[in-house]
């Protein structure tokens, strides 16, 4: 990927951290990957605001569904983890290797 150097003002004290925790060399790719990661949250802002519009705001019964869902996934996942296979789905626990 093509680089090009930018001038941006920063908190000095955040800078001075980051900078101490990374090191002079990594500054930059640190930087970026917090650009790309918030650029990334942006995007999705977009998509939720996008379908949002289409299809209403999402409920808070859909989200506690959505909430127990993701529970019994982490579960099923975990239990795998402890039998030590290798899961495929939890919807497919027959297809694990």
């Amino acid at each position: 990927m093509a680089t090009k150097k930018y001038t941006v003002t920063l908190p000095e004290e955040l800078a001075e951290e980051i900078r101490g925790e990374v090191g002079p060399g990594a500054f930059s790719a640190y930087v970026t990957r917090a650009i790309e990661r918030q650029r990334e949250r942006d995007l999705l802002g977009e998509l939720v605001a996008h379908l949002e519009g289409e299809h209403g705001a999402v409920t808070e019964a859909e989200l506690a569904d959505a909430e127990v869902e993701r529970r019994e996934s982490e579960r099923w996942f975990a239990e795998r983890a402890d039998e030590g296979e290798a899961p495929a789905s939890p919807g497919n626990p027959s297809a694990a290797a």
